[in-house]
């Protein structure tokens, strides 16, 4: 941070560590980890300040636990979310100079970060300081740093996605029309692996291929390490150096990227820059800074848009997924009630293994679509909370257990959570349980206007908490990709969301639905299935459409936590109804693999339940009468 040599630029004060790559993902690679290298917390969302004599990190809820016990007693922790806790913003006016200077690597931090600390610091004297070098490089040695994924890319046949990459070029090229700009650069790895029908290995839990694409009208222009796609790949995707089209793809080095920004900007008028959009961070502040100011446009990529509607064969492909990967987490939940059943020795981290292999052993399973997340007791008190080695604990039959895990599938993106509970639960445990149920009910059966904002429908979920003084702090729900990313933009439903407030449902969206309550130090209770957006024809109104949700995801629910008196005779019906779904279409599924034992786990938690609360006196009462007959019978 001294050293001028190093830095190219006098000496810097503070420096800024991210847990974002190049291309600003949520999920890198081992080689792009740098923050957990420099400080040793391996969760997946931190910022990092390094001053002369004190070392920062902020992360949020999801992995506070994880950070207090993974980082040392020389970092200061930042738990972003709760009340009087700093920003990096206010913690630099206090620790830095008047005058100081914040080093940052551009290419890792978005224009959105940057512009973002930069309004928040002004008037502090402080400068943002673009570094071309990343100062935690310099010191991690090369021996000790996994190397970069370079495996091969292959293409996602249009039987999967349902549209040629020329057509989508062509949708994208429409798009940039209609906002009057002739080029457009494209960051975000997802948004490339749809663009080109494109997949790959070069990220966890994400199919991507790490590359960029500057698009034009008449040109596609891949920058990709070319050893990482094979001669099947370039075939498919009409590569030839001698002849260009408008659907031709012209592989680029990856690091051409950069001087090519500075030429193509003299050829174009109107370059689009993608901004921030809700999961989406968007370009990275080096992309922007190197293209001309006079023809930069910053806006949201159309491409999120784009690809968050699916089209019919990947909306069928997202049902049959769904379908498979209920087959594999009902027969690994069967596994376990068995061993529990024998009072094995479970731990928390025995479990993330047991699901990770039982989905991995699906047709067309590519992995996990995010790190498997298991918390037993007061470690289910944490949103996506991950066992670590010092996290780790027993699976007793005296608390909740909570399971969230989802796979990555040529045919779609899965992801589900469940609570369970292997003894008897507390009053407690079944009265939350039960709201959060009713909760993912009351917004899986909601008919709504076209016009209506998504954080209208977020309290819908949260109002049988909120009724007697409960909630959650994290969102309802998100997007979820077709084979790309577990969270996907545009879609996010939370009440207090200024996003939320402003996007509108589709047709062929796909969100999660995944209410909760955690109560700390106790236990927790979160229940999600996907839903499709589904439009109700049958409905009219002069001045819009009325849209619905479409439930594919298959997984029984635990019949042990749910408090019948607490369920009205409509939500009664709904979980039937979902149980009668579960048992045909994971049934067979289930037969089809030869997997029983999970068959006749599922069959025996989605048994009827009475729908109205007469229900079990009259069954109760018919049952004695029928016993009494057999006893006599037998006595002649």
């Amino acid at each position: 941070m001294t050293s001028e040599v190093i830095l190219g630029t006098t000496a810097i004060q503070a420096y800024l560590v991210t847990s974002s790559d190049e291309h600003q993902s949520t999920d890198v690679d081992e080689f792009d980890k740098r923050w957990e290298f420099i400080s040793g917390f391996s969760g997946s969302y931190s910022n990092i300040i390094v001053t002369a004599n004190k070392a920062a990190l902020w992360t949020d809820g999801r992995f506070s636990l994880q950070a207090d016990e993974e980082i040392d007693c020389h970092w200061l922790l930042f738990k972003e979310g709760r009340k009087k806790i700093k920003t990096m913003s206010q913690w630099l006016r206090q620790e830095l100079p008047k005058g100081g200077r914040l080093g940052i690597n551009p290419k890792l931090v978005s224009e959105h970060m940057w512009n973002r600390l930069s309004s928040e610091l002004r008037g502090s004297g402080i400068e943002l300081v673009g570094l071309n070098v990343s100062l935690v490089d310099v010191i991690w040695p090369d021996d000790f740093r996994k190397a970069r994924r370079s495996k091969e890319a292959f293409i996602l046949d249009v039987t999967y996605t349902g549209k040629s990459y020329i057509t989508k070029i062509n949708e994208t090229r429409n798009k940039l029309l209609t906002h009057g700009a002739d080029a457009m650069v494209v960051t975000a790895l997802d948004e490339i692996a749809w663009l080109l029908n494109v997949r790959g290995r070069d990220v966890p839990n994400s199919p991507y291929v790490r590359s960029y694409v500057i698009l034009d009208m008449k040109t596609v222009f891949w920058y990709v390490n070319s050893s990482q796609i094979p001669e099947t790949v370039r075939e498919q995707l009409h590569y030839d150096a001698k002849i260009f089209g408008s659907d031709t793809v012209n592989l680029k080095p990856y690091e051409q990227i950069w001087t090519d920004l500075g030429t193509k900007s003299q050829l174009y008028q109107k370059i689009l820059i993608p901004s921030h959009c809700v999961y989406s961070e968007g370009a990275s502040h080096a992309i922007y800074e190197h293209i001309f100011p006079d023809r930069r446009f910053l806006m949201q990529s159309p491409i999120i848009y784009l690809k968050a509607v699916k089209n019919q064969v990947e909306i069928e492909f997202m049902q049959y997924t769904n379908i498979r990967d209920a087959a594999a987490v009902c027969d690994c939940f069967s596994y376990i009630q068995k061993k529990m059943n024998e009072d094995e020795k479970i731990m928390e981290t025995d479990l993330v293994q047991y699901l990770n292999e039982y989905r991995y052993e699906q047709n067309h399973s590519l992995g996990n679509s995010f790190r498997t997340r298991v918390g037993f007791g007061s470690n289910a008190a944490f949103p996506n909370y991950e066992p670590t080695v010092n996290t780790n604990v027993q699976i007793f039959k005296n608390s909740t257990l909570v399971l969230d895990s989802g796979g990555q599938y040529y045919g779609g993106t899965t992801e589900v959570t469940r609570t369970l509970h292997f003894g008897e639960p507390t009053d407690d445990m079944k009265e939350a349980y039960t709201r959060v149920l009713i909760g993912l009910i009351t917004l899986s059966t909601l008919t709504f206007p076209s016009t209506m904002k998504m954080a209208v429908a977020d309290s819908l979920a949260r109002a049988s908490l909120w009724e007697v003084g409960l909630d959650y702090a994290h969102e309802t729900g998100h997007g979820i990709g077709s084979f790309l990313g577990v969270n996907e933009s545009p879609i996010k439903v939370h009440f207090n969301s200024e996003v939320s407030a402003q996007q509108k449902f589709k047709p062929g969206y796909f969100l999660s639905n995944g209410p909760a309550y955690y109560r700390e130090g106790v236990f927790g209770v979160r229940l999600e299935n996907i839903l499709q957006v589904i439009e109700k024809p049958w409905l009219k109104h002069i001045e819009h459409s009325y849209y619905g949700f479409k439930t594919i995801t298959y997984v029984p629910f635990e019949p042990n936590l749910i408090k019948l008196s607490l369920l009205s005779i409509h939500q009664r019906k709904w979980l039937n109804n979902y149980n009668e779904q579960v048992r045909h279409l994971v049934g067979e599924e289930l037969k089809k693999q030869k997997r029983m034992e999970g068959f006749y786990w599922m069959m025996d938690k989605t048994q009827y339940i009475p729908e109205n609360k007469s229900s079990s006196i009259t069954s109760t009462f018919y049952l004695i009468i029928f016993l009494n007959v057999i006893l006599l019978f037998n006595k002649f």
